[in-house]
C-alpha cells in the first residue's frame, strides 16, 4: 500500500508542485541543475549541452552559461580576497570522456585502477557542462595537494556561496565512487550548493534526502486534502 502511495503522489507531484515532473525528480532532470549522473546513472554519447567558453583564468574551457555566469562571479571573488584561481577543465564530450578514460586504463594497467579515477564516457559531470577542474594560478596539476593550498582552502569554503560544491569529497569514495577530488567543483544552484555544504554531505545523500522529504510533503498533501 505505502509503494502505491508513493507512486500515486508523486504521479500527482505535476499539479501539486508546479506542474511539472521535475520537481519531484530533479535528479532525473537533464536539463536542471540537480541532474545525478555517476557510475550507475549514464547519459547518452548523443546528449550535447548548450554551453559557453568561461572567461575566466586558465585555459580556454566551456559550460552551460548558469554555470559559466557563477563560475565567473567565483573566480572575481577569489582575486578580490587575494586568491588566484585557474581554470582546467570544463565541458568535456561523450567521445573525448572516453579517450581520457582509455587513456587512464593505459596509465594504471586497469579497468579496476582507472574506475577510481576516471569516469567512463556516458558518467562523467563534464558531459553535462556543469562541472570544473580548478587549480591556483599557473598551474594545471590536479591533485589531491589542491586542498592543502590556499586556493584549494578558499574553493572549499566559499564555491557554495555562488552555487558550487565540491562533488566528490574525502572519505565518500565508496557513496561517490571516486577518489576525493578537491579541485572538482560542480554547480547546482545557490540554494542546494549552501545546504550540501551545511550537511558535508556527497551528492548521492542529499539527493536522497532530498527526494524523501518531497515525497513526505506530497503525501501530506494527499492525506490532509479536503474533499467535498
Amino acid at each position: 500500500m505505502l509503494l502505491e502511495k508513493l507512486i500515486s503522489v508523486v504521479a500527482a507531484s505535476a499539479t501539486l508542485l508546479g506542474g511539472s515532473m521535475d520537481a519531484a525528480l530533479p535528479d532525473k532532470d537533464i536539463d536542471g541543475t540537480l541532474f545525478l549522473i555517476n557510475r550507475q546513472n549514464a547519459v547518452s554519447e548523443l546528449y550535447v549541452p548548450p554551453v559557453r567558453e568561461v572567461v575566466a583564468n586558465g585555459m580556454n574551457q566551456s559550460m552551460r552559461d548558469d554555470a559559466a555566469t557563477a563560475l565567473e562571479e567565483m573566480f572575481e571573488a577569489a582575486k578580490e580576497d587575494g586568491v588566484r584561481l585557474s581554470v582546467v577543465s570544463g565541458y568535456r564530450s561523450y567521445s573525448k570522456q572516453a579517450t581520457i578514460y582509455q587513456r587512464k586504463v593505459a596509465t594504471t594497467g586497469s579497468e579496476e585502477k582507472a574506475d577510481e579515477l576516471v569516469a567512463r564516457a556516458g558518467t562523467s559531470e563534464h558531459q553535462l557542462g556543469l562541472a570544473m577542474d580548478v587549480s591556483k594560478n599557473g598551474s594545471s596539476s590536479l591533485t589531491e595537494r589542491f586542498a592543502e593550498t590556499e586556493e584549494g582552502q578558499w574553493v572549499y569554503q566559499n564555491a557554495h556561496r555562488f552555487g558550487f560544491i565540491v562533488r566528490y569529497l574525502e572519505g565518500y569514495e565508496e557513496i561517490t565512487g571516486y577518489s576525493y577530488e578537491p579541485w572538482h567543483v560542480r554547480y547546482v544552484g545557490r540554494e542546494h550548493a549552501a545546504a550540501i555544504y551545511a550537511s558535508q554531505e556527497p551528492m548521492e545523500t542529499y539527493m536522497t534526502d532530498y527526494k524523501l522529504q518531497v515525497y513526505d510533503f506530497l503525501i501530506h498533501q494527499d492525506t490532509n486534502e479536503v474533499l467535498p
